[in-house]
């Protein structure tokens, strides 16, 4: 995946916008993005979602009909779509996949909100012909920002605290989680600890935790206590969208590390730590 700008400009660039310009994305804008999604291999732990961009064009008011977002996204033109089959560590590589997706649309100029349980997965299953063994666990309006400031400003994501991120000393560890991580302990892996915690997650709940410990880091996923159990997630049926937002952080951790000249590889071996509480459990390590 490559950008024209740094990676951080774009991870600092993009914001969730929930309302655009009613007017079509432009087709050479539209034409680079469908090509990145159509062009999207396997994810890095195994599993291969795919990827369509459906969107609006000239002259073509009604291509979005039927698409319902239950009125959390206004004007979009266009939608980042993604099936994948439910085996595996599928919902981690959809996060990751569709983040770099997002990065690309932010690279073209383009607003984008990632919509895990406020859209209609019947209407947006029969946009990219889903199979029977395949599910929808999110998708991402795109579309032209006109007042950036407003949108940035928008009421709803004041209340999600859309701005907020919590501070180091919450997300990541030095070999226990009783060890707070220091920037200066980071080392070269600093940048890339800040570009995930400017990672996008459902609810801004930020469930990623990263352990360094032997030599690799490590991540775990710190649910938050009955996400999918309340009533609106039994009525739109959430996947369990955190295992995504760890994606999403591995592809803003690993993007940033790439760029700062480190290379590693991602790899199933979880440290000897005690987990803080039954909330947190292992997900996957990086290794240099």
């Amino acid at each position: 995946m490559s950008f024209t700008v740094p990676v951080a400009d774009l991870v600092q660039r993009r914001f969730s916008c929930r309302e655009y310009l009613p007017e079509p994305i432009p087709a050479h804008v539209r034409r680079t993005l469908a090509e990145a999604a159509a062009a999207t291999g396997p994810g890095p732990l195994g599993t291969r979602p795919r990827f369509q961009l459906v969107a609006a064009e000239d002259g073509d008011g009604t291509a979005l009909r039927g698409l319902g977002t239950y009125g959390f996204i206004k004007s979009a033109t266009g939608f980042l779509i993604g099936a994948a089959a439910p085996t595996g560590l599928y919902l981690e590589d959809y996060g990751y996949l569709m983040e770099q997706l997002v990065l690309t649309a932010t690279d073209l100029g383009l607003g984008s909100c990632w919509l895990g349980g406020t859209f209609s997965r019947s209407s947006f299953s029969r946009r990219i012909s889903v199979t029977a063994g395949e599910r929808i666990p999110a998708v991402v309006a795109v579309g032209t920002i006109g007042d950036q400031q407003a949108a940035r400003a928008g009421g709803l994501r004041m209340r999600v605290g859309g701005d907020r991120r919590k501070p180091w000393e919450e997300l990541f560890f030095d070999a226990a989680f009783d060890a707070p991580l220091s920037r200066g302990a980071a080392g070269r892996y600093a940048a890339a600890l800040d570009m995930l915690r400017l990672a996008p997650s459902a609810s801004n709940k930020q469930p990623w935790r990263v352990v360094r410990a032997g030599g690799a880091w490590h991540f775990y996923l710190q649910r938050t206590s009955g996400y999918r159990a309340g009533i609106a997630g039994r009525i739109v049926k959430l996947e369990d969208i955190q295992r995504a937002d760890i994606g999403i952080a591995m592809c803003h951790f690993e993007l940033a590390a790439r760029e700062t000249g480190v290379s590693g590889h991602w790899s199933f071996r979880p440290p000897v730590v005690s987990l803080p509480d039954k909330n947190t459990e292992y997900e996957v390590s990086w290794e240099e």
